[in-house]
């Protein structure tokens, strides 16, 4: 199982602070919009003018909303990882059980709160590449970051094992979340002792 590649989507990546922070703005301005209008409805017009930077500054980093939502998509997914990361440094090292409820805790958290990601997540939602590419870049994401902290090797048993249950709880977490506007408490405490069930029997 070879791990997904990191996709790209920035026509040019910024150089200078000042394109930095534009890129940023027009990211958060696009996950805005996300929430309010949609993606059917979303456009590089309306993102600019949301953003307060000219149109062709949304050109000159994206050639359409679909490169600017994935890119948002891979945005998230860093930002993901981060708070996973800073969740487990007083964390004992290798808990895996710890690891389990940091992965899952933060993505309910993102789920709740991050602008645009009930739409786009870590790029699952809106036609931004097939399906099933972005649990694969997610699960290879927390192999390459939980594999020094578990003790284990980065190794293809690892990462179908963190494929699997990345696939497992998309599927129920989407689930609770169509069932509650924060999603159902008992099928997100269900999706919970599943992972522990199969985690335990393959990381124990």
């Amino acid at each position: 199982m070879k791990p997904v590649p990191h996709a790209t989507s920035l026509r040019r990546a910024p150089v200078q602070r000042r394109s930095a922070e534009r890129l940023t703005r027009i990211l958060d301005a696009c996950a805005d919009l996300l929430d309010e209008v949609g993606y059917d409805a979303l456009s590089t017009r309306a993102v600019a003018q949301r953003a307060g930077v000219p149109i062709g500054s949304v050109y000159r980093f994206f050639g359409n909303k679909k490169q600017m939502a994935d890119a948002l998509a891979q945005r998230n997914l860093e930002r993901y990882a981060e708070r996973v990361t800073e969740r487990l440094k007083d964390a004992r090292p290798g808990d895996w059980r710890a690891a389990m409820d940091a992965v899952l805790d933060e993505y309910l958290a993102m789920k709740r709160t991050a602008p645009g990601f009930s739409l786009v997540d870590f790029g699952n939602q809106i036609p931004v590449g097939s399906r099933a590419e972005p649990n694969h870049r997610v699960a290879d994401r927390l192999t390459d970051l939980l594999s020094d902290y578990l003790g284990r090797s980065p190794d293809e048993d690892l990462r179908r094992i963190f494929l699997i249950a990345v696939e497992t709880a998309d599927t129920l977490v989407h689930l609770a979340f169509r069932m509650a506007p924060d999603g159902d408490p008992k099928v997100i405490e269900e999706t919970r002792e599943l992972l522990r069930a199969y985690l335990g029997r393959v990381l124990d």
